[in-house]
């Protein structure tokens, strides 16, 4: 089977959408599909190419057996509506082009951004080829969470309209989450054509180890009881809120790490310095072969999103990492993620956005490891693990295929 994959994200990027589909696509490769990936020059965050790439026409490289085809795109720090509306479809235009010769059995477009499942949709009309419409964040439903649209502006109801038509002309859907399919049903979409295939994690890319005395050293964090958020500082994560929760810490043992880019890390930065906050450290990103050695600094890791009804159906992937690595998580989300947390009783959770509420889940997390916390953290890696996953996906997709 050869499959025409499109996103805008892919490795040496590390964010959870390059690693989602990077990790699918190299174990179907593994069961023997064909897989050609067009995406982007690497450039997320902050909008600037990657040492070692240009921004050129295209370029083609192939990555554990994934054909991959990086095409030029308008580039800009992931801040600003109109400009970032000016990347995406800059590869939207650039994608449909490029796959237009590419031989395919079926096309696959993933979200969260519309410009790149409307790449995958007009090519499945040229090429006459089924497509799958892979949901992993709620258009426009999360760009009115973060504030940044409102439901009666007219850019939203056009959005809408988008997105249903998008839903109804697929062949077949994956979402995420179970509250993404239910969702999707409400639109009237045939509920058998939605299938769930959830974020996860290679357990082998993750070896749990001690501390990195060295690091904490050059940190000045020796002895701390380390809180770590990594990941993208973005609207939805409202860390302004966890700052200004630090400020009203007096226990000079807990200490924070942030540690990612994003949209709103600058501004983040700002605030910390504005209330002088001396529990605060913030890391620049790094490469996914660095991750873990971060992690496993952490004594907590911190997964947190704005309150919003929107965000009760989302499940983060750094879950799954900090997971991996036995962190007991401290989670700042109602809904699905917080009943995973509960199931598989592995974290503490706090109402997103109530200064009481976290102070307290941080206090009752400080003593929280228990004998069976590693029994239960491995339990859900094996619920979750991304290769079977994957291998679940490409039995799903293949039924798109003419008999």
């Amino acid at each position: 089977m050869r499959i025409l994959f499109l996103t805008d994200n892919f490795p040496p990027e590390v964010n959870a959408p390059a690693t989602r589909t990077y990790e699918h696509c190299a174990e179907w490769v593994k069961q023997g599909a064909e897989v050609t990936v067009i995406t982007c020059f690497p450039n997320f965050p902050k909008g600037e190419i990657y040492k070692g790439y240009q921004n050129k026409l295209y370029q083609k490289e192939i990555i554990d057996g994934i054909h991959v085809i990086r095409v030029w795109s308008y580039m800009c720090p992931n801040t600003g509506f109109v400009k970032r509306i000016f990347d995406f479809m800059s590869y939207a235009f650039m994608s449909f082009w490029l796959g237009c010769f590419q031989k395919c059995d079926l096309i696959i477009g993933t979200s969260p951004q519309f410009f790149t499942v409307i790449s995958a949709r007009c090519l499945s009309f040229v090429k006459r080829k089924p497509w799958v419409m892979e949901v992993r964040d709620l258009w426009p439903e999360s760009i009115v969470a973060v504030g940044a649209m409102k439901r009666q502006d007219l850019a939203f109801k056009f959005l809408r309209k988008i997105e249903i038509k998008l839903y109804q002309s697929s062949s077949l859907i994956v979402v995420v989450t179970d509250q993404f399919k239910k969702y999707i049903q409400f639109f009237n979409v045939d509920s058998s054509k939605i299938f769930i295939i959830k974020n996860g994690v290679i357990r082998s890319n993750f070896s749990p180890s001690k501390k990195d005395t060295q690091l904490l050293e050059n940190l000045r964090l020796t002895g701390k009881f380390i809180v770590s958020y990594i990941g993208t500082h973005g609207m939805a994560h409202a860390l302004d809120f966890i700052l200004n929760c630090a400020k009203t810490i007096k226990d000079p043992k807990i200490h924070f790490i942030l540690q990612g880019d994003g949209s709103e890390k600058q501004h983040l930065m700002d605030v910390a310095a504005g209330l002088n906050l001396q529990n605060v450290t913030f890391l620049p990103f790094v490469s996914k072969k660095e991750i873990s050695k971060y992690i496993n600094l952490s004594d907590v890791a911190l997964v947190n999103l704005k309150r919003s009804d929107t965000f009760k159906t989302v499940i983060s992937s750094k879950i799954f990492e900090n997971i991996a690595l036995y962190k007991p998580i401290l989670l700042g989300v109602e809904g699905e993620a917080k009943e995973l947390i509960e199931h598989y009783n592995v974290g503490v959770s706090y109402i997103p956005e109530n200064q009481s509420s976290f102070l307290e889940a941080l206090e009752e997390i400080q003593a929280y490891k228990t004998p069976d916390f590693e029994l239960n953290c491995n339990e859900m890696l094996q619920q979750f693990d991304r290769n079977k996953l994957a291998r679940t996906m490409l039995d799903v997709i293949t039924k798109t295929l003419p008999k």
